[in-house]
């Protein structure tokens, strides 16, 4: 294929699809990661797209919502080892809300082998991988059908989740930075995701290497209430994912890896996963108020108070000199 055919294709791919890795854009073009971002960066220059951390989006900064169908067909094998490692992080008997997505979905597919479960969800696809799994319970929101991703939207979704408390949430979106957290190009998908979030107790995000660095229109979940990522491994010369990764880390987000072995690595403080080499990641840092100042009362007056404030009587020679005092 010529370099003009080659570029043509990956603008198609990019127009229609919003946001697409450069692992993708090699296969599908059958070339080299080093070619397809050299022609990336041609592109570029050419003002035709913008490049981001390990991929390449639609020109302005700010990508658009892909339809299920594109989604669907994209990073296929890096979507399978995360829903395979964040299945781990779930136990038998919990209960969690699950959001919608490609990613969500192959989660939900993986969370039918678990007891006991109970799974609160806005996606048609969450709900269908689940459907027959005998032993975990399914509870929809209300809400409007969104067709693009068989999501259930609105002011309905977001008032059936009001009094509602899981254990976890599982979150999925179009872009994830340090700086402003998970973020999706849709305001009624980012409304629901954000009632989602409200309901946990903890916020798993499940985000590809290519969503690393992007960033879209309405921010889901700021990173300071990210207790955990769960990503693929980018590829090694893909220094961006990694300075990303570091960013989130430091910000106190737990890390964990699905590696292309099937392996994982996990930040501190994560259970239920594979253990292995770790993303350094801060722990979560919890500040305790400091006591004010104490107001110093002299003499005897401070006993005096003490003893009051405790229910108490001065008896003996306190109250001789109390009384003393109260004479002068």
């Amino acid at each position: 294929m010529f370099a003009a055919e080659r570029r043509q294709l990956i603008l198609e791919m990019v127009r229609a699809n919003g946001a697409v890795s450069l692992r993708e854009l090699a296969r599908v073009v059958q070339t080299s990661e080093v070619t397809v971002r050299r022609d990336v960066r041609a592109l570029e220059a050419e003002g035709l797209l913008d490049r981001r951390h390990g991929g390449a989006v639609l020109p302005g900064g700010f990508t658009r919502e892909s339809g299920f169908p594109q989604k669907s067909h994209l990073a296929t094998a890096e979507k399978t080892a995360i829903a395979d490692l964040a299945a781990g992080f779930v136990e038998e008997g919990e209960a969690i809300v699950v959001g919608a997505g490609t990613t969500t979905q192959e989660l939900a597919r993986r969370l039918a082998r678990v007891p006991g479960l109970t799974v609160v969800t806005n996606s048609l696809l969450v709900a269908q991988a689940l459907a027959h799994a005998n032993r975990v319970e399914v509870v929809m929101t209300g809400g409007t059908l969104r067709g693009s991703n068989y999501a259930l939207v609105g002011s309905g979704a977001e008032q059936s989740l009001q009094g509602l408390r899981v254990s976890k949430a599982f979150l999925s979106g179009s872009g994830l930075t340090a700086e402003r957290g998970l973020s999706t190009s849709n305001m009624l998908s980012a409304s629901v995701d954000r009632a989602l979030v409200q309901a946990a107790a903890e916020v798993v995000v499940l985000a590809d290497h290519s969503k690393l660095g992007t960033d879209t229109m309405f921010q889901t979940v700021p990173t300071d209430l990210i207790t955990r990522l769960v990503t693929d491994e980018a590829p090694a010369h893909d220094d961006r994912a990694a300075t990303e990764l570091q960013a989130l880390a430091d910000q106190g987000v737990q890390i964990a890896v699905a590696g292309a072995s099937g392996g994982a690595a996990s930040g501190p403080g994560g259970t239920g996963a594979p253990e292995g080499d770790a993303v350094p990641a801060r722990q979560q840092r919890r500040d305790v108020p400091l006591p004010g100042p104490r107001r110093q009362v002299p003499g005897a007056a401070a006993g005096l108070r003490s003893a009051t404030a405790l229910g108490e009587q001065p008896t003996g020679p306190e109250r001789a000199r109390v009384a003393d005092m109260r004479r002068r």
